[in-house]
């Protein structure tokens, strides 16, 4: 497959790919290294919590969106990183045997001002459960190269 350069990509451009089964196994991993919250780690505690049980940390979905993205989309881009994202939000809670599904929009392609070399492009991502309910939502800002 031939990598995608900045010109290559459109306002409304759309993007689907899935699906990542999240296990209570990579929840205990992740929570006991990154974010020991009760929810994260105890069955009794998170079924006495708002939550009803085990959810996955929010750092680690965003962590899973970033390996599908990477796996799915980044890998075959001409991509020069990226400065951060805007408006993260956790929708809902993510829990074992959850099929996350990751879905992407572009919103914005400008080309920089500074840096010939290069485009900002803008999208709208949501990662999705099996139910199709929308558990994670950002803006992601990236940077590729235009074509040489």
């Amino acid at each position: 497959m031939s990598k995608l350069y900045f010109e290559d990509i459109k306002i409304g451009d759309k993007t689907e790919f899935g699906s990542k089964l999240v296990t209570k196994e990579e929840i205990l991993e992740f929570a006991e290294e990154f974010d020991p919250q009760p929810f994260h780690l105890d069955e009794e505690a998170a079924t006495n919590s708002i939550y009803g049980g085990i959810i996955a940390s929010g750092w680690h979905t965003g962590g899973m969106l970033m390996r599908m993205m990477v796996d799915n989309m980044v890998n075959h881009r001409a991509g020069l990183g990226s400065p951060g994202f805007d408006d993260l939000r956790w929708i809902r809670p993510v829990r074992p045997g959850d099929r996350l599904r990751f879905e992407s929009t572009v919103i914005e392609a400008r080309k920089s001002k500074s840096r010939p070399d290069m485009g900002i492009i803008r999208a709208q991502v949501y990662l999705y459960n099996q139910n199709d309910e929308k558990v994670f939502a950002v803006k992601t800002i990236g940077m590729m190269k235009t074509r040489p």
